[in-house]
């Protein structure tokens, strides 16, 4: 098995469970076949276990240096930026007049899938590029899409957003960088952001800068910002470089993990000199970047899952290699040891990661399918959906994902506190996703403040169809059925909190009603995770059942036993956090900041 995926999970995941050949039924992507799609993973496979996985600890080592003039990176990062470059990784979502593959965005998150795995910090730069191109296409004018697009597709240029300033968190209305109209239709941008991933390196030649700022006289609060493209260096209109632009790096950030990927404070305008060009209508800046941020939630989600997966098959691995200890009931000393695989609580461990993970991955690759149902118009809801959901894409993940290396770690024991094993700098890594792109306390009170009741509350409508679409299947089989009566009486635990809370909402107790948010979005979370680990369980059965072949029954009881596990262990939790969030539990909202 590769320590990067289970193959047969993913694929598993793809063709049963979210039907990804029936995507190619629709006009947009009907030049693909199970054939394009599998070439794709493989070539993803390769790179990334070739390119990526090999300078992981290296990368981590010996983080980016930056001199006072230049930052210097290992060699393979550029090496392995190369090698996804020239893959079409950059522009496989876009259209083939686009020099793009039409890529399902379904199989575009399974092909990252592999690099989150191999190596996080250096599949940042490709996947931010990707995604600052994205919104350049989607609102950038004929002449910004033609000056930076191809160059950035091709691996020439890469890809930032600058939202975050020192004093300015993700309080984004309250931010100061400013736009000063310049007489040729640009503007001088001035101000300072940090946290930039990606901010300055040396492994393209030109950086292009989304960068959030408020034009001299436009009022404060979100209404007020607009979005620019600031580069690295003047870019002319076929691609070529001129001089610096007035962008500084005021320095690197040292973080705990992610090392691998610059964390950089920018200066804009430190000569008054900086250069940018406004992107679509001014005051839209934060409706324009919301497309970037919204996807890079669901790419936070996915490296969550990803890297918690990593660890997941470092500690099976370990664990079904490392013999210690003997069962409680053999008493002869001169017996031969276990494999810590055979100790019950390892298997716990194990199976708690087990669920985190492959459940997440199911969660991600299925906001990836809604994309796809949305984008190519074979479901007009799936867009609503998706925006419910997004919240939960990227929360439980990031949650959970460094709860299962936690348990790696565990599974290791001090072996896995050693630099020696890559458990624990997974965790570092993984402890980067519950904060960036918007913490989980913010994704709770846009799930409970707004998400769920936009479109008059259809957003849940439609996840309650699909919901019981799966109870109704797996209800009609056996081995599943003490799990569906259990998911039931949890599920309606759910919906009379969530009435209980839009009522609160509806009647103005807004701070009582929200105080708790965190709870109801990992409720929310255990939920959908329960649900899908029913559907995963039920296709399972269809597809695995009737199979004789020993690795399918293998397979068919292991996700059988991982859904036992998720809704016999984790799901129950729900009914204490309903009772705070029904009672509207004031223990945290009452706590004077003096009392600590």
């Amino acid at each position: 098995m590769s320590k990067l995926i289970n193959q047969k999970d993913l694929e598993f995941l793809l063709y049963q469970v979210f039907q990804a050949e029936q995507l190619t039924e629709l006009p947009h992507y009907s030049e693909h076949d199970r054939t394009t799609f599998d070439g794709i993973l493989n070539t993803s496979s390769r790179i990334a276990e070739d390119y990526f996985a090999p300078h992981n600890a290296k990368a981590d080592e010996h983080e980016p240096q930056f001199d006072g003039e230049k930052v210097s990176t290992i060699p393979e990062v550029k090496e392995a930026w190369q090698h996804f470059a020239d893959s079409g990784l950059l522009c496989a979502r876009h259209r083939y007049e686009d020099g793009g593959m039409q890529l399902p965005s379904l199989l575009h998150m399974a092909a990252n899938a592999y690099f989150m795995s191999a190596n996080p910090s250096t599949a940042g730069y490709p996947f931010l590029t990707s995604a600052a191109a994205n919104v350049i296409h989607a609102f950038g004018s004929d002449e910004q899409k033609a000056t930076f697009l191809p160059h950035m597709f091709s691996g020439r240029f890469a890809g930032t957003m600058a939202l975050t300033e020192p004093d300015v968190g993700s309080s984004l209305g309250d931010l100061t960088t400013r736009a000063l109209p310049a007489d040729d239709g640009s503007y001088r941008i001035k101000g300072q952001k940090m946290y930039i991933s990606g901010g300055d390196q040396d492994i393209t030649e030109n950086i292009v800068h989304l960068v959030l700022a408020r034009i001299q006289g436009a009022p404060q609060g979100v209404k007020g910002i607009s979005l620019f493209i600031v580069p690295k260096f003047h870019t002319s209109a076929d691609g070529s470089l001129g001089p610096r632009n007035d962008v500084q790096l005021a320095g690197l950030l040292h973080k705990m993990g992610y090392r691998g990927t610059t964390s950089t404070v920018l200066s804009f305008g430190e000569k008054d000199d900086c250069h940018g060009y406004l992107i679509g209508e001014a005051g839209k800046g934060l409706m324009y970047m919301f497309k970037m941020m919204n996807e890079a939630r669901i790419g936070v989600g996915l490296g969550a899952a990803m890297i918690g997966y990593r660890g997941y098959l470092e500690s099976l691995d370990y664990a079904r290699n490392r013999p210690q200890g003997r069962s409680p009931a053999e008493k002869d000393p001169l017996s031969k040891p276990l494999n810590i695989v055979e100790h019950t609580d390892v298997k716990r461990m194990l199976l708690a990661q087990k669920s985190y993970v492959e459940g997440s991955l199911a969660l991600c690759l299925l906001a990836a399918r809604l994309v796809d149902e949305q984008e190519a118009g074979e479901n007009a809801d799936s867009g609503i959906l998706l925006d419910l959901l997004t919240p939960v894409v990227k929360s439980f993940p990031s949650y959970y994902g460094p709860r299962a290396n936690d348990l790696a770690i565990q599974v290791l024991g001090g072996a896995g506190y050693t630099r020696e094993y890559p458990v624990e700098q997974c965790y570092r890594d993984n402890r980067l996703n519950p904060i960036h792109e918007g913490t989980h306390g913010i994704q709770s009170l846009d799930l409970l403040g707004r998400k769920l009741w936009q479109h008059n509350g259809k957003g849940q409508q439609l996840l309650m169809a699909r919901v019981q679409a799966t109870l109704k299947s797996a209800q009609g089989k056996e081995q599943l059925s003490e799990l569906t009566a259990s998911y039931q009486k949890h599920l309606n635990t759910l919906l009379q909190t969530t009435m209980a809370l839009g009522k609160a909402l509806q009647s103005g107790q807004v701070s009582a009603a929200l105080g708790n948010s965190a709870l109801y979005l990992d409720m929310m979370g255990k939920m959908v995770i329960g649900w899908l680990w029913l559907e995963m369980a039920d296709k399972a059965i269809d597809t695995f059942g009737a199979s004789a072949a020993e690795d399918d029954q293998q397979f068919l009881a292991g996700k059988l036993q991982a859904a036992r596990y998720f809704i016999r262990w984790e799901l129950p939790e729900i009914e204490h956090q309903a009772k705070l969030l029904a009672g509207f539990d004031d223990t945290c909202t009452t706590m004077n900041p003096d009392w600590f």
